[in-house]
């Protein structure tokens, strides 16, 4: 007796008779020869390297999960790790919006199958400008990379203008995919920080600035953590050589600092993440762009921007793109830039968060992330050989650790932790050799005082 094919269940026309079906509409006799036309040099002439197939979707399950339970993350061990992607609570009413079919199965929403999207990302709009106090605040990118990246660009089409200056704090990562972005039409050029302070160096700003420098980007807080007091300073620079200055921010820190208008940024841009987005693998990320209402800005936006206006029914509103001809959807391969389907459901995210919190609320994370990040450091600079934050200028949320007075890696600390089931700092002595065996440490308002006591005890531990 014959034993039948395997059909697949999940793999369209796998069914023998339906692909004969399909080869003799072609005019070919078997697979082999509907592919003859790829050089027999190209031609893989084994079967692939795979594991015989599951035949029920619960062995499959089972195997996937036994996967997955080998990954120890960040919910399971007690974790310190920020860079970028932070450990903050999320209320379960971000979860629940959500994960709405109206806005989870949304995948690009327009008029004929929006119900509420337009409008809930507009009001995600209207809440990050009053945050960031800016006007216009675009639809997410990917991620902050994308976003910073995308705020060059857009201040290399507004000056006509085609270099930039980008702070020495942001991190070797991060840099090296603004570099894949602006090239090859903007050249990049990194300006040094102090590694006593961690704040930039205006002197070589100074000297770096030209009357071909279309912005200047920094962060702030920065990526070692550090609270950029020189704002101002930076932004006036920018302008007198008619410069953009542009600024990169932890959205979590205006509940109590300044936001970057209000020190001169033309165009912000930064992450969501820490606004109700949980920690993924490779996901969770959003990034923002925002600026004044100004056409020169408004025009050179490469995402979707959400306005309101008034319908043809009296008293009506309605809500729907801005200036949507400026787009990629619209022009395609002539639009200021390639923007694809980017991370609307996490701004729908951010904004139920922001509603929820509002500014008080907003206010009270930032001073408990402060408070907590001040006790860390001073909870760890006792131990004897560590200096923490060993970097003078005022931290937020997370502070460099360093280790050279232990006579030990970063990283042999971080496997030292990791076998307490503690995730350490990030190791930045790659990235940032001049600051010898440190580490980046995050505190957030997730952090109770018994978790960074416990921190600070098996530290201790693991240097004996």
């Amino acid at each position: 007796m014959t034993q039948n094919p395997l059909v697949y269940p999940y793999i369209p026309n796998s069914v023998p008779e339906i692909k004969a079906r399909m080869l003799e509409a072609v005019g070919a006799q078997s697979a082999a020869e509907f592919y003859a036309a790829i050089p027999d040099e190209l031609l893989l002439k084994r079967p692939l390297n795979l594991p015989e197939p599951f035949l029920s979707e619960y062995a499959l399950r089972r195997h996937v999960e036994g996967l997955l339970n080998k990954n120890t993350h960040t919910k399971q061990y007690l974790s310190f790790l920020g860079a970028g992607c932070w450990p903050h609570y999320v209320p379960s009413i971000c979860d629940e919006i959500n994960g709405r079919s109206e806005f989870l199965t949304a995948y690009a929403g327009e008029p004929y199958d929006d119900h509420g999207r337009f409008q809930a990302l507009f009001e995600y709009a209207s809440m990050m400008g009053e945050l960031l106090e800016m006007d216009i605040v675009s639809i997410p990118t990917y991620d902050w990379m994308q976003a910073a990246a995308s705020s060059i660009r857009m201040a290399a089409r507004i000056t006509g203008r085609s270099k930039a200056l980008v702070s020495g704090t942001v991190s070797a990562w991060k840099l090296s995919k603004f570099q894949d972005y602006c090239r090859p039409d903007i050249a990049l050029e990194s300006i040094a920080f102090d590694p006593n302070s961690g704040l930039m160096d205006l002197e070589d700003l100074s000297s770096k600035l030209s009357a071909d420098i279309a912005g200047v980007y920094f962060e702030n807080p920065s990526y070692l953590g550090v609270i950029e007091s020189q704002g101002a300073q930076i932004a006036e620079m920018a302008h007198s050589h008619r410069a953009l200055c542009l600024t990169g921010v932890d959205p979590s820190s205006l509940g109590v600092l300044a936001p970057p208008s209000a020190y001169g940024a033309d165009l912000v841009s930064g992450d969501l993440q820490p606004l109700g987005v949980h920690q993924n693998y490779g996901g969770g990320q959003a990034g923002f762009i925002a600026s004044r209402d100004e056409l020169a800005f408004v025009s050179e936006y490469p995402s979707r921007l959400f306005g309101i206006t008034h319908t043809s029914v009296p008293g009506e509103y309605g809500f729907g793109d801005v200036a949507y001809e400026r787009t990629s959807f619209a022009q395609r391969e002539q639009g200021n830039e390639w923007v694809g389907t980017g991370a609307a459901l996490w701004a729908i995210t951010a904004g139920v968060y922001l509603a929820l919190m509002g500014p008080s609320g907003l206010r009270e994370l930032g001073q408990g992330i402060l408070q907590r990040a001040k006790y860390a450091a001073q909870q760890i600079d006792r131990i004897p050989g560590v200096c923490a934050p060993a970097l003078s200028a005022a931290p937020f949320k997370e502070f460099v650790v360093n280790f050279d007075g232990t006579g030990l890696t970063a990283a042999e600390i971080n496997r030292r932790l990791l076998a307490r089931e503690i995730f350490g700092g990030l190791d930045l002595s790659a990235e940032f050799p001049q600051l010898g065996q440190s580490a980046l440490y995050c505190v957030t308002e997730i952090h109770t005082q018994a978790d960074i006591d416990q921190l600070a005890s098996a530290l201790q531990e693991a240097l004996k």
